[in-house]
């Protein structure tokens, strides 16, 4: 992995994930604090997720309705 990672394409790629997803879940875990799921199961875990996506989306439009 980290052969892949030194090569000019793994950086480059690598680079590209710093600025398309990585913020959101940053944002989402720090700034919001959710940190770990509190239900069990998957279709449980997923509305969880879902409302904390959903939470991260409002905030998002109201900052920007804001500025």
């Amino acid at each position: 992995m980290k052969a892949k990672l030194d090569s000019e394409d793994g950086k480059a790629r690598y680079k590209k994930r710093q600025q398309t997803v990585e913020p959101v879940f940053a944002i989402i875990k720090s700034a919001m604090g959710f940190t770990r799921f509190h239900l069990r199961g998957m279709q449980k875990a997923a509305a969880e997720w879902l409302l904390a996506a959903l939470a991260y989306n409002c905030r998002r439009l109201h900052n920007l309705q804001a500025a």
